[in-house]
C-alpha cells in the first residue's frame, strides 16, 4: 500500500525552494513584509546555505529579485539604482513597494476588496471594482455610459459594458470616457463632436459605451482622454491618438483632426513608451529610458521646453535629460503638469496660479523644477488637474497643494485664503492608507488599501456619488451600491 502524504513544515523545504516561492511573483511587497514580520524564518537565512552578505533575510533576497524582474527597474540606469535603494533606507521591500506602487497610479490598484482604479472627470467619476465599472453624475453627452435616457447619476451605477472581459484601465476627461479591457479592446462614449471617441466621422454623442472598431486586432493597456482627444498606449508601447488637433497635439506633425485613431509614428525610433497622459491641449508619453515627450498646446509653458511654442511632433523634455533624471510618471493638469522621478522625488511645472506648483508663490515655471519642500517624503503618485495637485508617498499618505475652491483639496479650514502654497498633508485621511487619487474639475475622489472609497469637493451634479449633499470640504466616505439578482443595496465601500 503506498505511504500516505505528510503534512510537513515550510522550514523543511531547502533555502533554494523558500526563495523560489518567495519571488515567484504572486506576492507583493506587503506580504513578503508580513512574512518577515510573523515568521522567524524569514528574518534569517531560511535553511541551509545562507544568505548572501549584502542581505539580512530571506525577505529582502526575495525583495532583490523581484526587483531585478520588474521592467521598469530593468531600465533604471545604476546610479538611479543605487539611490532609490538609498532612499528606501536599504531595504528591498521598500523599493519593491515603491516600484510596485507606481506602476498601480496609472492603473489598477489592489485593496483588501478587489481592484480598484478610480477617475475623476469634470462633472463625473467613474471608478473600476474588480471585473465592473460604476459611474456616477452628470451624464453630459454619455459620458456615464447609460444611454440616452440618463441625465445623471446620484450614486455609483454599474456601466452595462457589452464585452466579458474586464475593464483594467479607465480615464474620464470633460466630455468622453474611454475603458480598455482586458482583451486589449478600447471602449469610449461621449461626446464625439470633435471625433474623441474614435469611431470616424459620426459627430454625434455616443451613449453607450462602444468599442473602436479600426483599432481591433491591436492589444492596448493605457487610455488618456484630454479636452475632445483620446490617446491609447498598446501593450507593445506605440501610441494611437485621434479627435481635435488645433495644437498638434495628436503628434501628427500636423494639425488636421483623425476621426479614428492613428499611431504616432516619431515613437518607432524614440523608444518604448510606457506610459501617457493627457492635458486639455497637450499630451506628454514618456519612454522606458525615463524620457518624458511633450506635445501640443503650451500656452501656459506646459510642454517645459522653457518657451511657450506649440509643438507639432513629440519632443523631449531636455531640462530632465541634461540633469540625468529618471522619470518614472508624469500628470497633466489643465495648466500644469508634476512628474515623478525614478528616486521618488516631485517635479512641477506650467503656470502657477493659486499655488498650484507647489513653490510657495504663484510664479509660472518654464521648465520642470524640484519640489524641494517634499525631499524627504517618497512619493509613488503624482496628479494635476484645475489649479490643485495631489502627491501620494510610499507610506500612503496625501500632500494637497493649490485652489481649494469648493473643498476639492480636502482641507476644510480655508480661513481668508483659499489658496495652499506650499505642499500640506491632508490630515483627515492620515489614518488611512491612501492607494490611489484622481481630482477633476472640482471635486477630488480617493481609494485606501481596504478599498474605501472617499471623495470630497464640490457634489452639485453628484459627482461624489452622494445624494444628499451639495459638496464636501472635507474627505467623507461613498456609500456603494451594488446590484445583486437585480435588487439594489447599500453597502459601505470595502
Amino acid at each position: 500500500m503506498a505511504e500516505r502524504s505528510r503534512v510537513f513544515s515550510i522550514e523543511e523545504l531547502p533555502s533554494h525552494l523558500i526563495l523560489e516561492i518567495l519571488s515567484s511573483g504572486k506576492l507583493g511587497s506587503g506580504d513578503l513584509a508580513c512574512l518577515e514580520t510573523t515568521c522567524r524564518m524569514f528574518r534569517g537565512g531560511g535553511g541551509e546555505g545562507g544568505l548572501p552578505g549584502r542581505f539580512r533575510s530571506m525577505v529582502e533576497l526575495a525583495a532583490f529579485h523581484l526587483c531585478e524582474g520588474n521592467g521598469p527597474f530593468r531600465d533604471m540606469p545604476a546610479p538611479a539604482r543605487k539611490e532609490l535603494l538609498e532612499r528606501c533606507g536599504g531595504s528591498w521591500k521598500k523599493v519593491l513597494r515603491f516600484l510596485q506602487s507606481v506602476e498601480a497610479s496609472s492603473g489598477t490598484v489592489e485593496t483588501s476588496a478587489g481592484n480598484m482604479q478610480v477617475a475623476t472627470g469634470r462633472y463625473h467619476t467613474l471608478l473600476v471594482h474588480d471585473s465592473s465599472v460604476y459611474s456616477c453624475g452628470s451624464s453630459l453627452c454619455g459620458v456615464l455610459g447609460h444611454g440616452p435616457d440618463t441625465t445623471q447619476c446620484t450614486a455609483f451605477t454599474r456601466i452595462n459594458l457589452p464585452s466579458l472581459s474586464r475593464v483594467i484601465n479607465i480615464s474620464a476627461s470633460h466630455n468622453h470616457a474611454a475603458f480598455v479591457m482586458q482583451s486589449g479592446e478600447v471602449f469610449t462614449c461621449g461626446d464625439n463632436s470633435s471625433y474623441c471617441c474614435g469611431h470616424g466621422e459620426v459627430a454625434r454623442a455616443i451613449f453607450r459605451p462602444t468599442c473602436i472598431e479600426s483599432l481591433k486586432g491591436i492589444a492596448f493597456k493605457q487610455v488618456a482622454t484630454g479636452l475632445s482627444f483620446t490617446v491609447i498606449l498598446s501593450q507593445q508601447g506605440h501610441v494611437y491618438t485621434c479627435g481635435n488637433n488645433a495644437h498638434g497635439q495628436l503628434g501628427h506633425g500636423d494639425t488636421i483632426d483623425r476621426p479614428t485613431p492613428r499611431k504616432v509614428e516619431s515613437f518607432e525610433s524614440l523608444g518604448h513608451v510606457t506610459q501617457i497622459a493627457a492635458g486639455a491641449s497637450y499630451t506628454f508619453a514618456l519612454t522606458n529610458d525615463g524620457t518624458v515627450h511633450s506635445f501640443g498646446s503650451c500656452s501656459n509653458f506646459c510642454l517645459g521646453h522653457g518657451d511657450q511654442h506649440d509643438e507639432l511632433l513629440p519632443r523631449a523634455i531636455q531640462s530632465f535629460k541634461r540633469r540625468n533624471i529618471h522619470v518614472v510618471r508624469v500628470s497633466a493638469g489643465d495648466e500644469h503638469a508634476v512628474a515623478l522621478d525614478s528616486s521618488g522625488h516631485v517635479f512641477t511645472w506650467g503656470r502657477g496660479y493659486c499655488g498650484a506648483l507647489g513653490h510657495g508663490d504663484e510664479n509660472d515655471k518654464t521648465s520642470p523644477e524640484l519640489l524641494t519642500s517634499l525631499k524627504g517624503q517618497l512619493a509613488v503618485q503624482v496628479c494635476a488637474r484645475k489649479r490643485k495637485t495631489f502627491v501620494l508617498t510610499d507610506e500612503g499618505s496625501v500632500f494637497a497643494f493649490g485652489w481649494m475652491g469648493f473643498g476639492s483639496l480636502g482641507f476644510s479650514d480655508r480661513g481668508c485664503s483659499d489658496k495652499v502654497m506650499k505642499p500640506r498633508l491632508l490630515e483627515s485621511l492620515r489614518s488611512h492608507y491612501v492607494s490611489q487619487i484622481s481630482t477633476g474639475l472640482y471635486h477630488t475622489v480617493a481609494v485606501t488599501n481596504r478599498g474605501l472609497v472617499f471623495g470630497f469637493g464640490d457634489n452639485e451634479r453628484q459627482q461624489l456619488g452622494h445624494e444628499t449633499i451639495r459638496g464636501c470640504m472635507k474627505p467623507t466616505e461613498i456609500m456603494m451600491h451594488r446590484t445583486v439578482e437585480g435588487i439594489t443595496i447599500e453597502a459601505q465601500s470595502g
